[in-house]
């Protein structure tokens, strides 16, 4: 495929759906709907939007799924408004939060801004020659020119305070020993004027977004009916959950980003390679765009042989493709055969880069002066953090868990020398299947 980019990718591989919310309720996408919101769909051409919290400089997986609802609307022949936060970054969202945050600075939000736009511009058709063409707001525009006490007077006095603190993410804050600041307490009613603007200035009818963002977007509808009598609607993802209870999204070096230089696609391929067999079968529906049929054919065949993961190599394959595209997959992919086929790659072939890109892997290192004169195996394996005592890297050796350089070490009497040294500088120790750790010979 030439010039294999995310949206070529998306517009060759997602069908056309004729009924939005049926196409994401098997998917698992749905968890809060507002009524009325199907028929609406199913009515007209409907402009919905997601808000985008630019909090760093790159979204990470957990932003997905709202890109994913968004891409999905657009298949669906309606039209999606990507809003990225200007205005309530600088204010902070209290939903899902036990204390609050840091605010941004100005230079810090817009360096962000521009970041999660880039990234955005790659998954959705911004083309105003289409009907559906795809809209990126930055709600800074609008809240700039209103003055505080304009918007208390004309915003504020329609939503009650007994209102705001019905919703759960201000009554479990107030609940505890953090409490909310009014800054927070007012974010609620900025994000439901969001919803208002977006009403007025562009039609659109429709907010999608987080299961946690339940009431802030049930705020905007509220006052969207209160303001003009209007009919606005809304329905939510769920969270997205590992089985073991572990936050999605996370490994031991922090989130997953869509970022590259932040997490490289070779980790980014192989955290859903890592995938367990449940959530490997929920994140196939919500995470590809491969049809039902497909999906349930290969959770079946997956089920009659666990050990070949063909789930899990699909999602992996999917995602990469998605985010990444066609080249960085494809790279994924050399870089995982140089690091797990052990009897195909030698360890001499892997680069600098490939040792690093290991998931996981652990960064120690060693004397120079030390290595030069031979050091005992054990002395090395202790002095580098790898085992705590002698005693422990004894019967790891003698139990088979212990390769240098991809060889299995079976002598604990071994002299580890300049001789194991990889690119001049490393040598490469791997305890037990998945224990990779990486030590710099130096001064």
């Amino acid at each position: 495929m030439l010039n294999f980019t995310p949206i070529n990718y998306i517009m060759e591989n997602l069908t056309r759906t004729e009924n939005l919310i049926k196409e994401l309720s098997w998917r698992g996408m749905i968890q809060d709907i507002m009524p009325g919101t199907e028929t609406q769909l199913q009515k007209e051409m409907t402009t919905a939007y997601v808000g985008f919290d630019p909090t760093a400089d790159s979204l990470h997986i957990g932003s997905l799924v709202p890109i994913l609802l968004l891409v999905h609307l657009q298949k669906a022949g309606h039209k999606p408004i990507a809003l990225v936060g200007g205005a309530t970054g600088m204010v902070g969202d209290p939903s899902g939060k036990s204390e609050e945050r840091n605010l941004l600075d100005e230079n810090t939000l817009q360096k962000n801004i521009a970041g999660v736009k880039a990234q955005l511009e790659k998954y959705l058709q911004f083309d105003d020659k289409l009907p559906s063409g795809a809209e990126l707001l930055n709600n800074y525009d609008w809240f700039k020119e209103i003055r505080f006490l304009d918007f208390i007077r004309d915003t504020g006095k329609h939503i009650t305070v007994n209102y705001m603190m019905s919703k759960d993410s201000v009554k479990k804050r107030l609940e505890g020993e953090q409490g909310m600041s009014f800054t927070e307490f007012t974010y609620q009613l900025v994000q439901g004027y969001d919803f208002y603007w977006l009403y007025q200035h562009k039609n659109c009818r429709l907010q999608m977004g987080g299961s946690d963002q339940w009431g802030n977007i049930v705020t905007g509808t509220e006052l969207i009916r209160r303001k003009t009598g209007g009919e606005a609607f809304a329905f939510t993802c769920p969270l997205i959950k590992k089985a073991d209870g572990g936050k999605f999204g996370k490994t031991e070096k922090g989130n997953i980003w869509l970022d590259p230089e932040k997490t490289s696609p070779y980790q980014f391929y192989q955290f859903w390679l890592n995938a367990t067999d449940s959530d490997a079968e929920s994140w196939i529906k919500i995470f590809s765009f491969l049809d039902e049929p497909t999906i349930n054919t290969l959770i079946s065949q997956h089920r009659e042989n666990p050990a070949e993961r063909l789930l899990q190599k699909t999602l992996a394959r999917e995602t990469t493709l998605f985010v990444h595209g066609l080249t960085a997959y494809e790279k994924a992919i050399e870089t995982t055969e140089k690091l797990f086929s052990n009897q195909k790659v030698s360890v001499s072939e892997l680069s600098v880069d490939d040792l690093n890109a290991i998931e996981g892997i652990v960064r120690t290192h060693f004397s120079q002066a030390t290595l030069s004169a031979g050091t005992d195996l054990l002395v090395f394996l202790t002095e580098t953090g790898i085992f705590e005592s002698k005693g422990a890297g004894r019967k790891m050796i003698q139990n088979g868990g212990v390769n240098i350089n991809r060889q299995k070490i079976n002598d604990v009497q071994l002299h580890v020398d300049q001789s194991y040294l990889l690119h001049d500088r490393y040598i490469l120790v791997q305890v037990g299947k998945k224990n990779y750790y990486l030590v710099e010979v130096k001064e």
